[in-house]
């Protein structure tokens, strides 16, 4: 999973992505810090990991991870090249989901690019950056596919889903807002638009909203928004964040304690952005190797065990699956095997977010 963190200039996102990731991305208080975009490997945290690893006690631990992409703050005139805007716009096509980060905030100290803070404003400037590089993209593929009709009145139902919107791109509307249907939405496989990919929107807030982000009447104007097109807001703290990952397990939930925080922005974001694409993870474990493997929702066993290698995939017999609470309420595979809680499924069965799995296949 690939998550691009999109924003204007000093709004926090390099901070944020520091936090997330422990990667060194350049912060600094003028526009324009980040050019290229940086990278970072974060792993999921996963407390279910955590404890097969203490009943294994593995040669090998290994989590599922996310990559985040730290892409260059956009501006006002980005699709038309402002501030190397289609070399920005171009990373953000890569990812398969976006994390808009607005500051939510006042700071003197902290210079935004529009001279004053307004999440709304932000939030539309970024949009119609987006929105105009999907009008343009979306034309091209007009222009084609009519000039190709010409011979093929096959395509006639095709240029009306493009045409209508088109409509609704012209009148501000993301392509994820337009209420595109599945075969709608298959259609547009080819043409990445950038306003169809998912979105999380984070509310960078300051540290004494951080436990009570309500409070903020700029954060509840974000929120409002969000759900206004079935988006998720989530409020963090940048700043804070970043002195999260600077601390070890005791210290953290020391901290977050005192900061009256259940879960730091990073778990929180993962979760979400898990929910968002449809993901969930099964588990494989033994004395060689712990480890999680992500899959979307839905996925039935041989393709889950074509995850951890084709031949799994094609040489599939079954899969021998006990669900993680009852591995842990046993305390041993022996256990579950005598009390009859391990369960040999076929080729229809579909995996369940937390399920530990055998495969057994034909080489």
């Amino acid at each position: 999973m690939k998550l691009g963190i999109v924003g204007l200039p000093n709004v926090g996102k390099s901070t944020l992505f520091n936090a997330l990731t422990n990667a060194g991305a350049e912060s600094a208080n003028y526009p324009f810090c980040t050019i290229d975009p940086n990278v970072g490997i974060v792993p999921v945290p996963d407390e279910r990991l955590d404890e097969l690893a203490k009943m294994y006690n593995p040669e090998k631990y290994t989590p599922a991870t996310i990559e985040f992409v730290d892409i260059a703050g956009l501006v006002r005139g980005a699709s038309q090249g402002e501030g190397l805007g289609n070399k920005f716009l171009s990373h953000i096509r890569e990812v398969d989901a976006i994390v808009h980060v607005i500051r939510c905030f006042e700071d003197s100290n902290i210079i935004h690019v529009d001279g004053n803070v307004d999440p709304m404003r932000d939030l539309e400037t970024i949009n119609m950056e987006l929105i105009f590089s999907d009008i343009e993209l979306l034309e091209r593929r007009l222009d084609r596919t009519r000039k190709a009709a010409k011979s093929d009145k096959s395509l006639n139902a095709e240029i009306e889903v493009l045409e209508a919107l088109h409509a609704k791109l012209s009148d501000g509307i993301c392509a994820r807002a337009a209420g595109l249907s599945d075969d709608e939405r298959a259609m547009l496989d080819g043409t990445p638009l950038l306003t169809l990919k998912p979105i999380i929107y984070v509310a960078n807030v300051s540290e004494d909203d951080v436990s009570d982000p309500e409070s903020n009447e700029l954060y509840q104007r974000l929120k409002a928004h969000a759900e206004s097109e079935g988006a998720e807001v989530i409020a963090v703290c940048a700043q804070i964040e970043a002195e999260i990952a600077e601390l070890d397990g005791e210290e953290k939930a020391a901290f977050l304690e005192d900061m009256g925080i259940a879960e730091s922005g990073l778990e929180r974001l993962i979760k979400a952005s898990y929910s968002l694409l449809g993901l969930i993870s099964y588990l494989t474990a033994g004395p060689k190797e712990v480890r999680a493997w992500t899959i979307t929702r839905g996925t039935k066993a041989p393709q889950a065990a074509g995850k951890i290698h084709s031949d799994f995939e094609r040489g599939f017999i079954r899969a021998e699956i006990v669900s993680y609470d009852d591995l842990m309420r046993e305390g041993s595979m022996t256990s579950v095997k005598e009390k009859g809680l391990l369960r040999s499924e076929g080729k229809e069965y579909v995996i369940r977010d937390g399920d530990v799995v055998l495969f057994r296949f034909n080489v």
